[in-house]
């Protein structure tokens, strides 16, 4: 549990910047930006491999808003979380809502070309390429949201602001197996995701409140849907 001083954002010890503002020292953030990096690597290479493949809006849209939420992260520094940084937070989480809204549209879409037929599920290379990239990005989206807003974001983890977690990790529910102070890192918000996405259920990490349980469920519907339709389309589309 976070010290009376650390809850007030006074954190011994603390560095300060040239204005005399502290810095706390709460996680990087090159996980963050690495895992977005490769999502847009990811996509941009199926694009060029597979140039037929149907995409949400101009093909710059959502490399924009992924761009657009890797420049908030840089902006907030790679390495520290400033105390005060409200307005950078507000626009990343318009940003990663702008990519779930994106996800389940992108979802909407391919599921009704898999019921009415598609150029896209005619053929193989197109359905699967269409089929991981959304899943991958329900991955990335359900990450980022999760990361975001569980007990108020990062800096509030670190500073124990919230007595109660909206996800219960095993850290934290067997205090005895992790080292003092331990709070989830993005890393292990990622991991939640992919296995949400994986076993359409909690796995290690429980949702405690009532948000959680609605998104995870939701993220379960939509890899679900995704993993479900395109494999026994793509085994019709082989044979």
């Amino acid at each position: 549990m976070a010290s009376e001083a650390e809850k007030s954002g006074a954190v011994t010890g603390a560095p300060e910047r040239s204005d005399g503002r502290e810095i706390l020292l709460v996680e990087p953030r090159w996980p963050v930006a690495l895992a977005i990096l490769t999502f847009i690597a990811i996509s941009v290479g199926l694009r060029i491999g597979v140039p037929h493949r149907e995409s949400l809006g101009p093909h710059w849209l959502i490399p924009g808003i992924e761009f657009g939420l890797l420049a908030c992260l840089v902006a907030a520094d790679p390495g520290h979380l400033a105390r005060r940084r409200r307005w950078l937070r507000r626009i990343a989480i318009l940003l990663v809502l702008a990519l779930a809204a994106a996800t389940l549209l992108s979802t909407g879409i391919l599921i009704r070309d898999l019921i009415v037929g598609g150029k896209v599920t005619n053929q193989a290379s197109s359905l699967l390429a269409s089929g991981a990239v959304i899943w991958l990005g329900n991955v990335l989206v359900f990450s980022l949201i999760y990361w975001l807003l569980d007990s108020g974001g990062p800096v509030a983890r670190y500073l124990g602001e919230r007595p109660y977690p909206d996800f219960a990790f095993s850290q934290q529910m067997s205090p005895e197996l992790a080292p003092p102070g331990w709070h989830a890192m993005y890393v292990d918000y990622l991991i939640l995701g992919l296995t949400t996405s994986t076993a359409f259920s909690p796995t290690d990490v429980m949702p405690m409140t009532a948000w959680p349980k609605l998104t995870m469920a939701l993220q379960s519907i939509i890899a679900l849907s995704v993993v479900g339709l395109v494999i026994a389309r793509a085994v019709n589309v082989f044979s």
